[in-house]
């Protein structure tokens, strides 16, 4: 009996053993997918910094489009075009609403 349970209680351990680690898969899988899902709902300072820096490209863009129409509106106007004159006032109110989103670069001492 004793040499029974002296050869059966390794065995008993060895194969207990990948239960045990499964036990642990288990048991810390909630917080790996939590983890995963919180890192994927924030978003890092860098992120934000990008996000924010390609909005202001596009401001910026949108507001050297309107110039370069304005500009042309202004001319077509001074030829006499009333209808250029209507557009380059709502081009013009455009850039205005524009400007102020736009920061402005520090000058260079």
């Amino acid at each position: 009996m004793r040499r029974l349970a002296t050869f059966s209680l390794p065995l008993a351990a060895l194969s207990t053993s990948g239960c045990v680690g499964t036990l642990v898969d288990v048991a810390t899988a909630p917080v790996k997918v939590v983890s995963k899902g919180v890192d994927l709902a924030t978003t890092s300072q860098s992120e934000a910094d990008e996000k924010r820096g390609r909005e202001i490209r596009r401001r910026e863009e949108r507001l050297a489009k309107l110039e370069r129409e304005y500009e042309k509106q202004l001319d077509e106007c001074e030829e006499g075009d009333r209808r250029a004159c209507s557009e380059a006032r709502d081009t013009y109110a455009e850039m205005q609403q524009i400007l102020p989103t736009i920061p402005v670069e520090p000058e260079d001492d």
